[in-house]
């Protein structure tokens, strides 16, 4: 999933063409024990502080892990979910959540039943039905009105392709056009209160894809506007948005009345605030000098947003009680645009990063460590890249200018870096640009301030090299490298796509792909 917060960076292999710049211990989060929520009791405003606008509140776009996480213990429920622990071992099992169980796998893993709870309404009070889970997962193949979001029901999901001359496509392209309906209908069908998915291969972690992310989830149609849902919440969770989102200023979720507490557990959502105020625009630093100050609203105020490096300082004492630094599933790494850029000059860019600078620039070792894989080493199935192992953390510009002058391109020359604007990834950013530019490449910075991923994800983009920000989807590295590089699940190359999906530098590889596949036929976790 796409990530918000600290993280590795990494610099992939010129093969792949992504580099892993660093691997992070964690985003910094404050809160004070004034309210009745902090305090362990009920009752009470929690304060939400983000910088920069949420790019989806769309279950089926949700894609970034922040939202996901806050979504799912608020608004949004699922079949099943992964239960509030410290302990992996408890955090990493799916349990009950709308299903009666954690789902029933047959036919080798490619069959999965689940039973509903009764009981369970949307907050205007009518229930939520086993049609309302199959129509959420239409919207995912509208892959031309529902962008953004995880996008591996494409792959596995019983409905067949047609040739195209960018590849194989599926047959069904969503509700709106209903192409391919009937297929779509037989993949996955309904008796009663049991919903069943039928898939093409073994999906042996299918619960777990279910807990992790919320593309699965039940969404009813009549409260479907396409692509106008993108800031709408119809909620089945404790908490429903009171008014609209204002996506530069953010919304309020107060309670919901029709949300039975009875049909869920406490393990996974304990709902202790009455109202919960997500406040947008405000930057970083304001931020910490508001929660470090300790006064107003800020006694109770949280904020995803990672510590400035320049505060590490001032988190101490009373402050330091009240923070929590955990350990991120995340990695940082750069991707170029290979549309863009010869496979030569990928090489030097990833010969000359210096992956020391920006760990330095983002806050030193109490925030990063460097990566050696795309793959956080928390993830299950994490094994050290050799394509990292022989370039120095500093870079080596002298090498990479080699590499440049014996590709034959003129030089300086001219890439656009693209990242997310901010005062720490402005210094980031311009220790990764001194490196390339001691290279012999002429770099732009192209910090965005609004909405990030929405912009990069456009096939058309002009960006040579794209700073994307990755962590598994759920307890497997075959959440990682799918998602961001097999070309066929984020459409690259399709004709007329408006997205790229999660392959921001236009990879594709039928050699890639084809280990995709290999991988994925496994029958059993």
């Amino acid at each position: 999933m796409a990530s918000k917060g600290k993280q590795i960076l990494a610099v992939v292999s010129a093969a792949s063409m992504a580099v892993a710049l660093a691997a992070c211990g964690g985003g910094g989060s404050s809160s004070s024990s004034n309210t009745g929520s902090s305090a362990g009791g009920k009752g009470g405003t929690l304060q939400y502080d983000i910088f920069k606008p949420i790019e989806h509140l769309d279950p089926q776009r949700v894609y970034v892990g922040r939202e996901i996480t806050n979504f799912r213990r608020t608004v949004y429920r699922g079949l099943v979910a992964f239960p509030i622990s410290t302990d992996p071992q408890v955090a990493n099992k799916p349990v009950a959540d709308l299903a009666t169980d954690s789902g029933t796998s047959s036919n080798g893993a490619k069959t999965w039943s689940f039973t509903l709870k009764s009981g369970v309404k949307w907050q205007d009070g009518k229930p939520v039905t086993c049609e309302d889970f199959k129509y959420g997962a239409s919207r995912v193949f509208a892959t031309d009105v529902i962008t953004g979001g995880p996008n591996y029901l494409l792959t596995y999901l019983d409905v067949g392709t047609h040739n195209t001359k960018a590849g194989p496509v599926s047959n069904y392209s969503g509700p709106y056009t209903k192409k391919g309906q009937a297929e779509f209908d037989k993949a996955i069908t309904c008796s009663g209160n049991t919903i069943t998915y039928h898939f093409k291969k073994p999906w042996a972690d299918f619960n777990l894809a279910v807990a992790a992310l919320e593309m699965m989830d039940p969404y009813r149609k009549d409260m479907d506007k396409g692509d106008k849902s993108n800031y709408q919440i119809f909620s089945n969770g404790p908490y429903k948005l009171q008014g609209t989102w204002n996506k530069e200023r953010g919304g309020t979720l107060v309670r919901n009345t029709n949300y039975d507490p009875k049909t869920d557990s406490t393990d996974l959502r304990k709902a202790l605030p009455d109202q919960i105020t997500f406040n947008i625009g405000q930057p970083t630093e304001t931020i910490y000098d508001q929660i470090i100050a300790d006064s107003g609203n800020a006694k109770d105020t949280v904020t995803s947003q990672s510590v400035p490096p320049s505060y590490y300082s001032q988190i101490t004492g009373a402050v330091a009680d009240r923070a929590v630094n955990v350990k991120s599933p995340f990695v940082d790494y750069l991707t170029p645009n290979v549309t863009r850029l010869s496979l030569p000059v990928r090489k030097a860019l990833a010969e000359s990063t210096d992956v020391s600078g920006w760990i330095t620039a983002g806050g030193g070792p109490k925030a990063y460590s460097p990566a050696k894989s795309i793959v956080n080493p928390a993830v299950v199935g994490y094994q050290p890249n050799p394509a990292f192992t022989n370039i120095p953390e500093k870079g080596d510009p002298a090498a990479a200018k080699k590499m440049l002058q014996q590709a034959g391109v003129k030089m300086p020359y001219p890439i656009k870096f693209t990242y997310p604007k901010s005062d720490t990834m402005d210094k980031q950013a311009a220790a990764l640009q001194a490196g390339w530019n001691k290279a012999g490449f002429k770099v732009s910075l192209d910090g965005l301030t609004d909405t990030y991923y929405d912009v990069i994800q456009k096939p058309s983009s002009t960006s040579d090299v794209i700073w994307g920000g990755w962590g598994s989807d759920w307890p497997s590295a075959i959440t990682v490298t799918p998602p961001l590089f097999d070309s066929r699940v984020n459409g690259v190359g399709v004709p007329g796509s408006t997205s790229n999906g999660q392959d921001y530098g236009n990879y594709k590889s039928k050699a890639f792909n084809a280990l995709v596949d290999q991988a994925q036929a496994a029958t059993s976790l």
